[in-house]
């Protein structure tokens, strides 16, 4: 018979705490996706059909200019969270699965704390 799976209760930033080349590395990552126009063309890239994107498709949805966007896709790429293949005159976007696995995994899944002491779960308490 197979061994059971074994779980993890928290996520690695409650289990314990980071060491300062992996909190710097992940510092990298949050700080890319700190701003809503970057955390959007992220999402846009990853949930585009085929998973890239023509940068063609992802100017036009910004009130922002062309460089500007250029801006921001290239802090994602020098972070590591998204790489760029160019085709002609396009350049096509696609995410690096672990580099964003990396920031998802940080929090999830994080366990709701402990109960203090004597509190009661109504949740368990039937009449």
């Amino acid at each position: 018979m197979a061994a059971p799976a074994t779980t993890q209760c928290c996520a690695p930033i409650a289990r314990e705490p980071l060491s300062e080349v992996d909190a710097a590395e992940l510092a990298v990552l949050l700080k890319a996706v700190a701003d809503p126009v970057r955390l959007r063309l992220l999402s846009m890239i990853g949930s585009h059909a085929g998973g890239e994107a023509c940068v063609c498709d992802l100017t036009g949805v910004f009130d922002l200019t062309a460089p500007t966007i250029s801006h921001h896709l290239k802090v994602l790429r020098t972070a590591g969270l998204i790489d760029g293949e160019r085709r002609g005159t396009w350049v096509y976007y696609r995410i690096i699965p672990e580099a964003v696995n990396k920031l998802g995994a940080l929090f999830a899944p994080l366990a709701a704390p402990a109960p203090a002491a004597g509190a009661v779960d109504v949740a368990l308490i039937t009449v």
